[in-house]
């Protein structure tokens, strides 16, 4: 279980986090939203330890996550950002097995074992990805490439997942159909998700618990019926929402309304 306590985090004299503490439950999905610059991305970074809150404390089943060696913490946590920067062409295959690096004892590229290569190919399967294994990622259209990310999380088989704007500049089916792989993995697995969008839609229809961030500071925590409200969406986004239930799922389903200014 992923934790943080009244975490706070600063560059250098401005304060991005303040005070936010989240718990990230197995089975569970939580979804991070607010404007820009509320602090998400930030949150997200010291999540995975990449950043060292200046307050507070973060723990990793109970161990606090400054004590614990990065290949450990790539092994339990999994992180998928919006691009995967590649610095030479590598295959689907060869991008996936990287997600084992966490389990390697030499540190490179072909020093897979045959559970390696399972895994992998079972994520590739799960991925609908099995047919693209062998081509080049920068071949890819973006939804692939961003479903080969996803598959690339999921093969090291971390129970905790961290997802930092998964969905940007896909289209409507990507966008359903790698949340729901994401959904997936915490139904059958037990694993947790932490989700950084801007997409209040798609929070509202996977995510079991909404954290609400506007200035680096909490502004709500709960489910996506306590937190997207009229009113606390207006105080976050400065516009005027309809919130009305969506008729096949039930979740919350926000319109916004546009007002004339003038």
């Amino acid at each position: 279980m992923l934790e943080a306590h009244v975490v706070s985090v600063n560059y250098g004299e401005r304060m991005a986090v303040q005070d936010v503490s989240l718990r990230a439950e197995p089975g569970e999905i939580t979804a991070i939203i607010g404007p820009n610059g509320a602090g998400k991305s930030t949150l997200l970074r010291a999540l995975n330890g990449a950043l060292l809150p200046s307050h507070g404390e973060i723990l990793l089943d109970g161990d606090p996550l400054r004590s614990i060696s990065r290949r450990a913490i790539g092994r339990r946590i999994a992180v998928v950002a919006q691009e995967a920067e590649l610095r030479f062409p590598v295959t689907v295959m060869e991008f996936v097995l990287s997600g084992r690096y966490a389990w390697s004892s030499t540190g490179a590229w072909g020093w897979e074992t045959d559970q390696d290569v399972a895994v992998a190919q079972g994520v590739l399967r799960e991925t609908e990805l099995e047919d693209f294994s062998a081509r080049l990622m920068n071949e890819l259209s973006g939804g692939e490439r961003q479903r080969a990310v996803l598959a690339r999380a999921l093969a090291t088989e971390a129970s905790i997942l961290l997802l930092d704007e998964p969905t940007a500049n896909l289209d409507l089916a990507h966008q359903a159909a790698l949340l729901w792989l994401v959904r997936a993995r915490c139904d059958k697995r037990r694993a947790s998700a932490i989700v950084v969008t801007h997409d209040i839609n798609l929070a509202a229809e996977f995510a079991d618990r909404v954290l609400l961030l506007l200035r680096g500071q909490t502004l709500a925590m709960g489910t996506p019926q306590e937190v997207l409200t009229p009113e606390l969406l207006r105080e976050v986004f400065e516009i005027r929402v309809l919130v009305d239930a969506h008729p096949v799922t039930g979740a919350p389903r926000i319109t916004p309304v546009h007002e004339a200014r003038w």
